[in-house]
């Protein structure tokens, strides 16, 4: 059985860090005071149905896109992440200590962070400063909990722990056919991000942000991860960005617009549209003729520019 790597962020900051790891375990709140056990559905979209009322419920200040957010990580924590995963959670000093989980989720009423799983935090932590840019990135990523396999890094992690743990088939996304393609396109999204505020989207759009934090890359919808959702400075629209590394094909048309529905359905407020943007190095006629068809989608190209500097 393949097991999977997480990235879980023990509280803002690592707040609660020093808690979990003398605890054995790992933990979320999102202010759902209820003992979840057995209303975990193995699809943590029907889970976000029933819960994200809930958490509105408590936090009527919070947006759907916050919630879908909250909702989805507590599923991930209490249903999605299976026993004998691999966490890696930071301490806050800059290193991450990694655990393997034992058990089902279990509810501790009480406490600031009662949804819970066990954990056997393992005697190996990896330095930040050890892992490449990619995983660094990766793990560096805003919500509570980050799928490191499903990023493609799985296979550096079990490097890095250096067989702490007992060997097992390392855990790689089977939806990655081209590696060297889905890292490309990841430096290409995180470089978009750290720069948005110079591009000609940043003009009118903010990457949507929660409390301060960006929570706009790589959202979590039923048919997978879009890269970018951003919202209009007037908060009116709703946008939603997919980056391709190389040359567009019509294909992205479609899947751009399947996120959009999800946007439209799951995420906007009322009042609010939804636009979509492609971004890419090159087009086709076959995409050009397909987004002739489709009155709120835009296609952008993106330059790279080399040059080599005389020290």
């Amino acid at each position: 059985m393949m097991r999977s790597f997480y990235r879980v962020m023990l509280g803002r900051k690592s707040a609660y860090a020093a808690e979990c790891f003398a605890g054995a375990f790992i933990g979320a709140d999102y202010e759902i005071a209820e003992n979840l056990t057995g209303k975990f559905p193995d699809e943590w979209r029907e889970f976000n149905a029933a819960y994200i009322p809930v958490f509105l419920q408590n936090r009527p200040d919070k947006s759907k896109i916050a919630a879908g957010l909250a909702c989805g990580s507590l599923w991930t924590i209490g249903k999605g992440i299976q026993q004998g995963d691999v966490i890696l959670s930071p301490d806050g000093f800059g290193k991450y200590h990694v655990g393997e989980v034992t058990g089902p989720y279990y509810y501790v009423a009480g406490e600031l962070v009662p949804h819970r799983r066990p954990v056997k935090w393992l005697p190996v932590q990896i330095d930040r400063s050890a892992t490449s840019e990619g995983l660094r990135n990766t793990t560096g990523s805003v919500g509570t909990v980050c799928n490191i396999s499903r990023a493609g890094f799985a296979e550096e992690v079990e490097r890095l722990i250096g067989g702490v743990t007992a060997p097992a088939i390392i855990a790689t996304n089977p939806n990655v056919e081209d590696p060297a393609a889905f890292v490309m396109e990841k430096h290409l999204e995180d470089f978009l991000v750290q720069n948005w505020t110079q591009t000609e989207l940043g003009k009118k759009y903010d990457i949507y942000e929660e409390d301060g934090e960006l929570v706009g890359q790589q959202y979590l919808t039923d048919t997978g991860p879009l890269d970018v959702l951003a919202i209009s400075k007037d908060r009116k629209q709703l946008l939603v960005v997919e980056l391709k590394k190389g040359k567009a094909s019509d294909v992205v048309v479609g899947q751009t617009l399947r996120y959009m529905g999800y946007v439209q359905e799951e995420l906007a407020e009322v009042g609010q549209t939804v636009m979509g943007v492609i971004i890419a190095l090159e087009d086709d006629q076959r995409i050009r003729r397909a987004l002739k068809m489709v009155s709120n989608i835009e296609f952008y190209r993106y330059q790279i520019n080399f040059k080599l500097v005389k020290a």
